[in-house]
């Protein structure tokens, strides 16, 4: 089983934002639909501060990484998106501890114990039409990182049909359904750019 150091968790947050910053209107015209057509502005925003900040940094363990990376978001994404995605980021980090390296075992545990973090913080369950329906089904596919990928993309889709129940989505009932959540597109994308850093190496 492969072991991921920092430099892999490095490549894959920076990653992630280059896909961010390339699907940014998209994910705006995602939250335009249902939510306050903020969001791809917002994660931008905050990914480009992360691979900033790790490239300036550069941590020496894959959770300080993580830590790094989930205060930047906390403290540079608005709405609900922050506190979402730096709690995923930090609680993974502080599940891989200062370990120098982690097998794909352990990034499996740590994200799993990430994403219950984001269910409890939103009060959210499957198929309430949120970034958990694209989370939930990736780590589930880990140590398999493509399966992940195809798994949160085929989540993400899945939202579409769905009446949303958290979230400013929520608000407009029936009006929510045909339209994909922008944190689940968010998401996604941020499963792909892990099982492309996995790929690559």
């Amino acid at each position: 089983m492969a072991e991921r150091d920092a430099g892999f968790f490095r490549r894959w947050l920076i990653m992630a934002a280059e896909a961010v910053d390339a699907d940014a209107d998209r994910l705006t015209g995602l939250d335009s639909a249902i939510g306050d057509a903020d969001h791809g502005s917002n994660m931008r925003r905050g990914m480009l501060a992360v691979a900033a900040a790790l490239e300036k940094e550069q941590p020496a363990t894959p959770g300080a990484v993580l830590l790094l990376a989930g205060r930047t978001l906390v403290s540079t994404v608005g709405g609900a998106s922050g506190p979402l995605y730096g709690t995923l980021l930090r609680r993974a980090g502080k599940a891989l501890a200062d370990v120098e390296r982690a097998d794909d075992a352990a990034v499996r545990e740590a994200l799993a114990i990430g994403v219950d973090a984001v269910a409890q913080l939103a009060g959210a369950q499957p198929n309430d039409k949120t970034m958990l329906d694209a989370l939930r089904p990736a780590v589930e596919a880990l140590p398999d990182y493509a399966a992940a990928a195809d798994a949160a993309s085929r989540g993400a889709e899945a939202t579409v049909p769905l009446r949303a129940r958290k979230g400013r989505a929520s608000y407009l009932g029936e009006r929510s359904v045909g339209h994909m959540d922008p944190g689940a597109a968010s998401s996604a994308l941020l499963i792909g750019a892990l099982a492309r850093t996995a790929a690559d190496e």
